[in-house]
């Protein structure tokens, strides 16, 4: 089999967490190699993602390292034999591969944690939202690759429906909700949408209000799967979003995220009549800003 040449992000991942299973093992490339009956440059290719390996030599190398949890090593043996193949597939020539990979990753989630503080996260967005902020970004286009573009992002919000849906919780900064995307009625029709998203027993929606104590202008989203140590956070970026799977930087996202959960408005509740409402809250804020659309 050939080396790839545009490895994925789960085949870097793959490729990331194989030479961190060698370093625990205090093992130089060779001295892995000799360990899996390998050769020294098959051992760099694995490592950066450009060949894959076997289950029976991962363990091999895991039991090397002195690595007992079984759980991350299992989790680890599925996602290097893993075809990689979805619904995505289709698209993976039409589209740009950072899409596949997130489409990818959140379809091995089982909780994706988002915050947005200038657009209503894309597992959220109607058509008629996601085709205005297509037609009005910064990336050239022709309407075909846009139109492309939002089928691919509406898709992928079918994630969040059936058995084994991942929890999905999402923080949105209120500068979103003002915003002017298309006409009145496409964010009349977004502001709905996020109410009747609400009602999902899996989505949690709370709104980050101008008054609260904590600024963050970045967007960020975190990927959890079964095992949260192959955890990824998706830093967006106006050019290349960054994609972090070290667990420094899960950490550090993760505490951010739980800071902004805490102040920001407690979340939707559409089974909440208006005059039920006894403080300022998500759904409180949404309802106001729904009023002068009518």
């Amino acid at each position: 089999m050939g080396l790839r040449a545009n490895p994925t992000y789960r085949q870097r991942r793959f490729g990331a967490e194989v030479r961190k299973l060698r370093e625990r093992a205090g093992l130089s490339v060779g001295e892995s190699a000799a360990v899996m009956g390998m050769h020294q440059s098959h051992i760099s290719n694995v490592e950066t993602g450009r060949t894959s390996l076997s289950e029976e030599r991962l363990r091999k190398l895991a039991r090397a390292a002195g690595h007992t949890n079984a759980a991350l090593v299992d989790a680890l043996a599925e996602l290097g034999q893993s075809s990689g193949k979805g619904w995505w597939s289709q698209y993976r020539e039409r589209l740009r591969p950072s899409l596949m990979d997130v489409a990818e990753l959140e379809s091995r989630a089982t909780v994706i944690f988002n915050y947005e503080p200038m657009f209503v996260p894309g597992l959220l967005q109607t058509i008629e939202y996601a085709t205005a902020t297509s037609r009005g970004g910064y990336a050239r286009a022709s309407h075909h690759e846009q139109d492309l573009d939002v089928e691919f992002r509406v898709r992928r919000q079918s994630v969040l429906q059936g058995e084994g849906a991942p929890r999905l919780h999402a923080v949105i900064h209120e500068a979103a909700l003002h915003a002017s995307i298309g006409d009145r009625g496409v964010m009349r029709g977004q502001l709905l949408r996020l109410v009747e998203a609400s009602r999902l027993p899996n989505v949690t929606i709370q709104v980050l209000p101008f008054d609260g104590p904590v600024a963050f202008g970045t967007s960020f989203t975190t990927v959890e799967p079964m095992v949260p140590e192959l955890s990824t956070v998706i830093v967006a970026h106006v050019e290349k979003s960054l994609y972090l799977g070290d667990s420094e930087a899960i950490a550090r996202y993760t505490d951010w995220f739980a800071t902004l959960r805490q102040v920001a408005l407690p979340s939707l509740d559409a089974a909440v009549l208006p005059e039920a409402h006894v403080a300022k809250d998500s759904l409180g804020l949404i309802q106001r800003l729904l009023y002068p659309l009518l």
